[in-house]
Parts: C-alpha cells; structure tokens; sequence
C-alpha cells in the first residue's frame, strides 16, 4: 500500500526528472505513411517535368472550393497560358494523390503550387505575392509570362 501512495504522489508533483522521463517516451508506437512510391513517382514527374503545377480542388475551369478558385484567378490575372503553360491535378478524384501530396509538401492544405520544381506555396501565399509584386517577377524569370509591351508615348 505504501508503493501505491508514493507512486501517485510521484505522478502529483511537478518534477523536471518526471516530465523529462515522460517527454522521452515516443507519442506513437508507428507512423502513418500516406504516399505510396507511385504516387511520389507521380508527383516527382508532374513537378520536375513542369514549369507550373497546380494540385487543386477540381479543375482549372471548374474548381471547387474558393481557394482554389483564387489561385486560378490569380494565375489568370498575371497572364499565364492556362492551356498551355499550367498542368493541374484535381486531388478531389485521388483520395492517395490527395493525402500523398500533404506528406510529398509537409504542407497540410489544398491548393499546393510548384513553379519550375519548387513548392511556392497555397493560396494566402499566392495572394501575397500576387499583392507584392513578387509572383509577377517569379513567373517573368521563369518564362511563364510575357513581359508587358512598354507603350510609346506621342510627343
């Protein structure tokens, strides 16, 4: 009985020693693997062989949810060739591509954007950088854009 009482009152008292010991022990005893090696094969592909990649909720034309629907306008705004500059991917209709691009990013939200193999980020910071005037000089360097024509004024 003397044991059960000095144990609780172990587990009572706030102890460096205690916490320590306790912050050591490993949350879960397994961890939680979402993307296969085809779906990063997939990814990996989509990304390095593209200069502009969008995994979304829907489709370019037709996105369903309004973040996604932002990045799109966004992209169409800064004047890039959706036919033929954007590949896109609707994570709606792949329930693996849609968790294995999360743990691909170790970003936990839709819509992810990838410019010339590099993740830029979603959708506050495409907003961002749209606002800064940063996405209009990545996706000049990057030749997604074409540079505005410089009007000539009359003298």
């Amino acid at each position: 009985m003397n044991f059960l009482r000095s144990a609780s009152s172990l587990a009572l008292r706030p102890s460096s020693h205690i916490l320590t010991r306790r912050a050591a022990l490993p949350a879960t005893s397994f961890a939680v693997r979402h993307l296969s090696d085809s779906t990063k094969k997939t990814i990996e592909d989509a990304v390095n062989n593209n200069k502009l990649v969008v995994f979304m909720k829907g489709t370019p034309d037709a996105p369903q949810c309004g973040f996604s629907r932002a990045v799109m306008q966004i992209l169409t705004v800064q004047g890039v060739d959706m036919q033929n500059s954007l590949k896109s991917f609707n994570i709606l209709a792949d329930e693996e591509l849609r968790s294995g691009i999360k743990e691909y990013s170790s970003w936990p939200t839709i819509p992810q954007v990838y410019i010339n193999g590099e993740f830029v980020g979603g959708c506050d910071i495409m907003l961002n950088m749209h606002q800064s005037g940063e996405l209009e000089k990545l996706l000049l360097k990057e030749g997604l854009v074409e540079p505005e024509a410089e009007e000539n004024p009359r003298a």
